[in-house]
């Protein structure tokens, strides 16, 4: 244990990329909580979650353990409880508070995972979730993409509604609960926004006129760079073989923009409270996001990948002994918060705990430096006819893709935007072949690649079968929020 105990403030929200926050230097989008909380803590600049989609990376989170070693390969492997101890069985083991209030993407809120006081709740869709999304070895065009995009625009959805009534219960609870408890407490606030849908009400989206935001990354398909596995890939999730239109495109990217503003301003909110309770002197705060937003570049919507852009997520760091406006290059991910967790209140680490990879970030927030560490991530879920496995040292990102497709790789400190993969590149082996052996080090990747086909097939068995999943299909493109919410209430 290296922190002084004290309470705990995890803000979380879903789908924000990270380079599109004021204080990682994004010219346009409005982020002026997120960057007051900069100011006065620590940006991580190369943190990372372990799976980029919703369900995995929620996991991970809360686990402290890779996908590969507990078997929440997509968005029907939610997690339970019982395959492996949470941050929430720790600390609520020692009487430490812990509540969470909004999204949490596990299976339901009456299971053991740790997280016992869950308020205005949202978990996967009937407690089974996207198992259509599990069939990988039989990729379909989806139609998701499109809708979003033809749908974007100023507006109101379900979506905008929960996120408020979260806002609305995370101050109450601030203001009204946390000051009963003796010990150190823990609240995990989880917002949805930015997620799609890409509509936001009126004063959000006119900040962004859609003539003036930037396009994304390569999203002419005549600038897409050509790979074997994104060839086959990209058209069956974008569900369209060529370009949207660039009104289409601009009016999106401007409703992602505006949602970002949204969800900074309920982030705002939970700061208020903490300052009006009188707590901030005496809590911990950590903001990040479950994974980014593709937004269109090099073609691509949604999550799913290992660019920055998907992988990548915001974090920050802030606390009364968390130095100010400061930024740390380390590389994090979201194994990490883990032993962060029960280091910030003041519970040590079980001996089942030994092998957990990640570490406290407290001590490298307050500036301890932790050379050449990798971070990993990997992607097992929807739309992948193969495993992803990324390894990233203090330059280079390397993307594995198993024997069928040939890797990419980036080199971050030239090419920060990932225009130039080198993975095919004679001159780069060397540091191909180097990155290949530290990924091995962490998984074999086709043994995880094998277990995790096998796991979804067994699955797919489970409700009867590929031809019964596929009549399903799937009904709706995102998890809804709890009924009261909903737009047909």
């Amino acid at each position: 244990m290296s922190a002084e105990p004290m309470s705990f403030l995890i803000i979380m929200s879903d789908e924000h990329t990270r380079r599109m926050s004021g204080c990682y230097g994004h010219p346009v989008v409005q982020t002026p909580n997120i960057d007051r909380l900069a100011e006065r803590g620590v940006r991580f600049d190369n943190a990372y979650c372990n799976h980029p989609i919703c369900v995995p990376s929620r996991a991970n989170f809360l686990t402290g353990r890779y996908t590969h070693e507990t078997g929440h390969w997509d968005n029907a492997h939610p997690y339970i409880g019982d395959e492996t101890p949470s941050w929430g069985h720790r600390l609520a083991a020692q009487g430490h508070q812990v509540t969470s209030v909004g999204k949490l993407h596990y299976r339901f809120d009456d299971d053991p995972n740790g997280l016992a006081d869950s308020r205005v709740s949202m978990n996967v869709m009937n407690g089974t979730g996207d198992y259509f999304g599990s069939m990988r070895w039989r990729l379909t065009r989806g139609n998701a993409v499109p809708q979003n995009i033809a749908n974007s625009g100023a507006g109101e959805t379900e979506y905008i509604r929960y996120d408020v009534a979260v806002g609305d219960e995370s101050v109450r609870w601030i203001k009204e609960d946390a000051p009963g408890f003796e010990k150190p407490w823990v609240l995990f606030s989880s917002f949805v926004t930015p997620h799609f849908p890409f509509v936001v009400p009126d004063e959000f989206f006119n900040l962004y006129p859609p003539e003036s935001v930037e396009p994304p990354i390569k999203w002419r398909q005549q600038e897409w760079t050509a790979h074997p596995y994104w060839d086959y890939v990209r058209p069956l999730r974008s569900g369209q073989e060529e370009n949207f239109s660039e009104e289409d495109v601009r009016r999106t990217v401007a409703a992602y923009h505006g949602l970002i503003t949204f969800m900074d301003n309920q982030l705002g909110r939970v700061l208020d409270a903490l300052d009006e309770a009188g707590l901030t002197d005496t809590t911990r705060i950590i903001y990040t996001s479950d994974h980014g937003e593709m937004a269109g570049s090099y073609g691509l919507w949604g999550k799913s990948a290992m660019y920055e852009d998907s992988a990548g997520v915001p974090l920050i760091a802030a606390g009364p002994d968390i130095p100010a406006g400061q930024v740390r290059k380390t590389n994090v991910s979201f194994i990490d918060l883990y032993p962060t967790a029960l280091d910030c209140v003041g519970v040590d680490l079980e001996p089942e705990d030994a092998d957990l990879p990640g570490v406290s970030l407290w001590d490298i927030a307050k500036g301890a430096e932790v050379p050449d560490r990798i971070v990993f991530s990997e992607y097992h879920a929807s739309g992948s006819p193969t495993g992803n496995f990324m390894v990233k040292d203090e330059r280079y990102k390397f993307v594995y893709y198993g024997t069928e497709y040939p890797p990419e790789l980036f080199d971050l400190q030239e090419d920060p935007t990932e225009l130039n993969d080198l993975g095919r590149d004679p001159a780069h082996a060397e540091t191909r072949a180097r990155l290949e052996a530290e990924l091995r080090k962490i998984c074999d990747p086709a043994e995880v690649n094998d277990r995790a086909f096998a796991d979804q097939r067994a699955l797919i068995d489970k409700y009867g079968g590929e031809e019964a999943v596929l009549a399903e299909g799937k009904k709706i493109n995102w998890t809804r929020p709890p009924t009261s919410f909903q737009d047909d209430a």
